[in-house]
């Protein structure tokens, strides 16, 4: 048998650098595109979207209702785009009584131009494999201890749909401007693993 030494796989950072130069030569991908793309991502693609989106609905009841038939139009309203193959945006609404949480089993998919690029968790395999069969336990584990009553209902993201929740406004901020609103808004509560009760005037 013959010894042969397998040399270690390049870093994260190599093979990225290599695929970019693969892409620029039979793509004819221009030089800067792959820096220009992430600069635009880190500066549009952003949590503070969807929290202007979520404070807008807690303040404008028109606005609220519409968001909740079509949230694509209604993020369109306020000047957020998507790209192509995200086709849907379905916001959830929690209430007192239904707590909704997201997911992507199969990777990592969410409305990333809405409420920012995926945490690290959700990534994670325990909590994509988890949360749909143990969502309470798993919440519980992340913090959110939720009551017996509380019906929670799992949505998993698709190619075509992505998801966000629209979480319940704490009592404490009625009354506040939309722009103060929008400071309080978390990732975390849009994607449905927090709440934001505590929050006080």
């Amino acid at each position: 048998m013959t010894d042969t030494k397998r040399e270690a796989p390049a870093s994260l950072e190599k093979r990225a650098a290599a695929l970019e130069i693969v892409l620029r030569r039979k793509a004819d991908m221009p030089k800067n595109f792959v820096a220009e793309f992430t600069e635009h991502a880190d500066d549009a693609w952003i949590t503070a979207n969807g929290a202007q989106m979520v404070a807008r609905a807690w303040t404008d009841p028109e606005y609220r209702a519409r968001m909740l038939v079509d949230g694509t139009a209604a993020a369109r309203e306020l000047g957020f785009e998507f790209p192509e193959h995200h086709r849907n945006l379905v916001v959830l609404e929690n209430t007192a009584t239904v707590h909704n949480v997201i997911v992507c089993t199969l990777c990592s998919c969410t409305a990333y131009t809405i409420i920012g690029a995926a945490p690290d968790w959700y990534k994670d395999l325990d909590y994509r494999a988890r949360v749909v069969r143990e969502s309470r336990t798993v919440l519980r584990e992340m913090g959110l201890d939720l009551p017996a009553a509380t019906e929670i209902r799992v949505w998993d993201t698709t190619a075509d749909t992505r998801y966000m929740v629209l979480p319940m406004q704490p009592p404490a901020t009625i009354g506040w401007p939309v722009q103060k609103l929008a400071t309080i808004v978390t990732q975390d509560s849009m994607i449905g693993v927090t709440r934001l009760e505590q929050v006080k005037g």
